[in-house]
């Protein structure tokens, strides 16, 4: 396979190998002990709480609270929905014994939390007055993943879950609305990644949902990545769970309730999304350093070089820059090909040449006129701007990328070749069974309904029934 001088596998030669190489090599992460689980090294974890404080930041504007709830589920809760318990059964890891003793009833290591949350809710929901109810949790979870991929599929992986409570059905949908926008924008503004939010198909449904709406991203392999997801539930769980309230008529009224989660498989649609064969890509609002200075250090000039540097730093700092000066014992090569591994944004090379012209090299990521010479006591305030053009550059190719590979079918020998090498837009019957031959002949599925696709009609482009929806879907191959 062909490498480049860091041992990374090519994208064109294998994009499953350069991946799952590259979150090693870049620092993000490391096997964990156990099968399918994984480390998040700092680097990678880093970017986790940047996103993390935004969309802590934008879930608690909009009314809703943090609170925890158990690791230990009952599994008698799991079982009182019966689409829910079969939807994750293949995927549950069950306590049987603890304290020495076989236990009376096993316990679930959460895979989800509608049943112990709606437990609660239905502790703490008695009238109209007490809602709705609002709730987020930060928490891992655990699914088992027979063929695990880090950040993508692990057995354990970290997430926010939100769950609400409302009156009513109209309430309950905008809630799962409101859920899914706020992904739709964090997606977009700080991952730069041109989501597409729709409606899932019956068939890809969350377990014991009435409706799932999602955002689904395009990654450079010309697959899907679902990147979070919304869920209406209706009154299902209300139902198991007793999750009732006294109207202000009186009446004893069932709550319709709602999930929505977004996890740390972000980090690896970031990695997906922008990666090109030299390492990682980050869009500047996630990337733990911003800006990256090199000290090239040479004899006498050294100890000025660097407080230079240092002072730079500073001044970055204070414009609210994540800026890191790199004064390790490396060479300057070395380093250069360090951070373009690890996907900073802005490189600041400052040596004693420079720092006699009042000048230093910047280096771009990514881009046209990637390197150039500037002024060095203009970089405070340009730094800042370069930055959000970054931002922005990333989130256009992205988006370029998408638009070149999806294609519009009516016809079998259409579909098999668009889903190839990125997305098919066309119709479909609605059949499961057909959704299922798809898939069967093309590892495709049906990703989403668009929410915002120009009405169309006609037949199936499997089986040429009439199609059961009035947009085109995106089907695509998907992580």
């Amino acid at each position: 396979m062909a490498r480049d001088e860091r041992g990374v596998t090519a994208q064109s030669a294998d994009f499953s190998t350069w991946y799952n190489e590259l979150v090693i090599k870049a620092g993000l992460v490391d096997r964990g002990p156990a099968k399918g689980t994984m480390v998040i090294r700092p680097y990678g974890y880093r970017i986790w709480e940047l996103l993390q404080a935004e969309l802590d930041r934008r879930i608690k504007e909009t009314g809703h609270e943090n609170a925890y709830f158990p690791l230990l589920i009952p599994q008698s809760y799991l079982e009182r929905e019966a689409d829910h318990v079969e939807g994750f059964a293949p995927e549950l890891a069950v306590v049987t014994h603890a304290g020495g003793k076989e236990l009376e009833e096993p316990l679930v290591v959460r895979p989800t939390s509608e049943t112990i949350i709606g437990e609660m809710m239905a502790k703490w929901i008695s009238s109209h007055r007490d809602l709705p109810m609002l709730l987020n949790q930060w928490a891992n979870v655990v699914r088992w993943e027979m063929r695990p991929r880090m950040f993508l599929r692990t057995t354990e992986f970290l997430w926010q879950e939100g769950h609400t409570a409302h009156t009513d059905e109209p309430e309950a949908r905008a809630e799962m609305a409101l859920a899914l926008d706020i992904y739709r924008t964090v997606a977009r503004e700080f991952a730069a990644m041109p989501v597409v939010p729709g409606q899932k198909t019956p068939g890809e449904r969350f377990a014991g949902a009435v409706e799932t709406l999602t955002i689904e991203s395009m990654m450079r392999d010309g697959k899907a990545l679902q990147a979070g997801t919304s869920h209406y539930l209706g009154t299902n769980f209300a139902q198991a769970f007793g999750i009732r309230y006294a109207a202000a008529d009186g009446r004893d009224t069932l709550c319709h309730t709602t999930s929505w989660g977004m996890t740390t498989r972000m980090i690896g649609a970031i990695v997906l999304t922008h990666g090109d064969d030299r390492g990682l890509v980050l869009p500047p609002r996630l990337a733990p350093h911003q800006v990256v200075i090199v000290p090239i250090m040479r004899g006498d000039s050294a100890a000025a070089v660097l407080a230079a540097a240092e002072e730079l730093a500073q001044d970055l700092r204070a414009k609210g820059i994540r800026v890191h000066v790199d004064g390790r014992d490396q060479t300057p090569g070395w380093k250069f090909n360090e951070w373009e591994m690890r996907g900073v944004p802005l490189r600041i090379e400052l040596g004693p040449r420079d720092l006699a012209a009042g000048t230093a090299v910047l280096v771009r990521r990514l881009g046209d006129d990637r390197k150039q010479t500037v002024d060095l006591a203009t970089l405070p305030t340009t730094v800042p701007a370069m930055l959000d053009e970054f931002q922005a550059y990333l989130l256009t190719r992205a988006t370029s990328f998408r638009d070149e590979h999806t294609q519009e079918v009516d016809d079998w020998t259409s579909f098999e070749a668009a889903v190839a090498t990125g997305w098919a837009l066309a119709l479909h019957c609605g059949n499961p069974t057909c959704e299922d031959e798809i898939k069967a002949r093309t590892a495709a599925t049906p990703r989403c309904i668009p929410l915002t696709a120009t009405p169309d009609s006609g037949p199936c482009v499997h089986c040429s029934s009439p199609s059961a929806y009035d947009k085109r879907l995106i089907f695509s191959r998907a992580y």
